[in-house]
């Protein structure tokens, strides 16, 4: 694990950009930057590294035009990472940035987790591989837990990192590393999300395209927008899912049993690819802040010995209570809700990388 959170690490200024077609302008940037105050360097979070960054890098001209090759394995997500950085770069152009990327947690998982069963001369010509996703999160979680449990690094501790938000992924982390996920070579696999579909047959988006002919965009489009929660009950929202569901929505009630059944049902097969479960934490806005799904997911994993205590599952961050343990009294597998904080992972990349160079604030001290 590369970089580790600094204990008095801590957020001292934040600003929400307008940022209409997912990119803010650079005036803006430039002005937020300014109320910041000094800035010594810049971390960036990208989302696609593809195989040729496995770490968090410096950012330069090469770099930029290597992460702009990478974009159509990313069109969704990788212009807007580079929007920013031109943006910041043009309002900071003295100060040194560093790229983190969302892959690099899971570039080290073993070929079997990795690789597709695809023709080899696919595999080797376009770089078709699962790559997962959101692996900043599930760096800092990894962590997080190491140091809850007291044990950092935690020497042969198996942890499914559960990351439930409008994206959602899971990994399986031994020993402080990665050795699979639920994202593949896109972030639409896996889970079922806010408006992104989880896995589907492949057989059935080849039959949309040859037999009703829906063109690829359209089914991208519906992949990434329309699908999930949004395609289920009509809502992206899991708190208003919830609420439908409790007032006899159906569609609403099996929304919320599909998202559970392939929750459930991806935190055994992370289990399975670990050798069996420790401890099993939930980060990210649902994974955080909703009590229900939680205490729902663990009913459905009892027999891998997860058990969550319904008071404690009740404690969230809109109770201001972040990074405790909700097992039950003798349950055999540890619970923790982590506060999703891929900003201090991205601060400890950052400093990993440029911790031989000084800060502009320290080549200013006498």
């Amino acid at each position: 694990m590369l970089g580790l959170p600094h204990p008095t690490d801590r957020l001292v200024g934040a600003a929400d950009l307008p940022a209409p077609r997912g990119i803010a302008d650079t005036e803006s940037v430039r002005s937020a930057l300014e109320g910041l105050g000094v800035v010594d360097a810049v971390g960036h979070r990208v989302v696609h590294g593809g195989t040729q960054f496995l770490g968090p890098v410096r950012v330069s001209e090469p770099v930029i035009r290597r992460l702009e090759a990478l974009s159509d394995l990313a069109p969704l997500h990788q212009p807007k990472s580079l929007a920013a950085l031109a943006a910041v770069g043009a309002a900071l152009p003295d100060v040194p940035a560093v790229a983190c990327f969302d892959t690099a947690f899971h570039a080290g998982m073993p070929a079997a987790a990795a690789t597709y069963a695809l023709p080899v001369e696919w595999r080797k010509r376009w770089d078709l591989r699962r790559f997962g996703f959101h692996g900043l999160s599930h760096s800092y979680v990894a962590r997080r837990v190491a140091d809850l449990v007291g044990s950092v690094p935690a020497p042969g501790l198996r942890l499914v990192s559960c990351h439930l938000g409008a994206g959602a992924s899971l990994a399986a982390v031994l020993d402080g590393r990665s050795v699979d996920t639920t994202m593949g070579f896109t972030p639409l696999d896996g889970l079922v999300m806010a408006t992104r579909s989880g896995s589907v047959d492949p057989g059935l988006v080849l039959w949309l395209e040859e037999h009703v002919g829906m063109p690829p965009a359209e089914l991208a489009a519906a992949l990434e927008y329309r699908a999930g929660l949004l395609g289920l009950a009509g809502t992206a929202d899991m708190r208003a899912v919830l609420a439908a569901e409790e007032q006899g929505d159906p569609e609403a009630a099996l929304a919320a049993a599909v998202y559970l059944h392939r929750l459930r049902a991806a935190v055994a097969a992370m289990a399975a690819a670990l050798g069996g479960l420790d401890v099993l934490a939930f980060t990210g806005g649902v994974g955080e802040n909703s009590a229900a799904i939680r205490r729902r997911a663990a009913d459905g994993l009892a027999f891998l010995g997860v058990a969550v205590d319904d008071a404690q599952a009740g404690a969230g961050a809109d109770a201001g209570v972040v990074d405790h343990e909700i097992s039950a009294p003798g349950a055999r597998v540890r619970s923790f809700v982590i506060a999703a904080r891929e900003d201090l992972q991205i601060a400890a990349e950052v400093r990993a990388v440029l911790r031989e160079a000084p800060t502009a604030t320290e080549r200013q001290r006498p």
